[in-house]
């Protein structure tokens, strides 16, 4: 594990280091799970099964024991001190792809023009909050993936009660079964993250 200081606090990279690698997976958690969830788990194999380096990041809130995710800002201010850092020593040389879960899938999004990404993962994006009762809907998140410019991966459960990711030329849409938790088929959230990565990782 490497710990890690960033502006919030210390973020802690959990490294799973492939042999012979020359790219890196990068991935961030959801707001309310770390990164032992079964997606994360299923990316990081599918990865290491195709000698690419995997990162598992853990923000700053998560690592003080906070279970309220902050702001966006914050999180992105974080995550873009721990893409810093992994460039320049651990995943030193490598191509980087980012990405995660949920709001880590957000948090990729939103700093893939700073980080030096090559490429976005993104497992159960969150498009569309779900409406509070007596609450008018809040807004959808599109716009996060749409300013993405890069190669990116959405994997998303046909359940998902975040919404489904429209068809979009300017990125790869796979549904698999399940909710947002994306647990009813792992096979398929690896296989999709196996077929993806060798045109993005090469």
């Amino acid at each position: 594990m490497i710990a890690i200081d960033t502006p919030h606090g210390e973020a802690r990279v959990h490294l799973h280091e492939a042999k012979g690698a020359t790219a890196a997976v990068v991935l961030g958690h959801g707001a309310g799970g770390g990164v032992g969830a079964p997606d994360l788990e299923a990316a990081r194999d599918a990865a290491l099964a195709q000698d690419v380096t995997v990162a598992l990041v853990e923000q700053p809130y998560l690592v003080a024991g906070r279970k309220s995710s902050p702001p966006a800002n914050q999180l992105d201010t974080a995550w873009i001190a721990v893409m810093e850092h992994l460039a320049g020593s651990d995943l030193a040389g490598l191509r980087l792809i980012t990405g995660g879960r949920s709001a880590g899938a957000r948090v990729a999004c939103r700093t893939a023009a700073v980080t030096g990404a090559a490429a976005v993962l993104c497992l159960a994006f969150p498009l569309q909050p779900p409406a509070r009762k007596g609450k008018e809907p809040r807004p959808s998140r599109l716009d996060e993936l749409e300013a993405v410019s890069l190669p990116l991966l959405i994997v998303q459960g046909v359940s998902d009660q975040f919404g489904m990711p429209p068809e979009d030329e300017r990125w790869t849409l796979v549904k698999v079964a399940g909710n947002h938790s994306l647990r009813s088929d792992l096979p398929a959230v690896a296989a999709a993250v196996g077929e993806w990565l060798p045109a993005v990782s090469g």
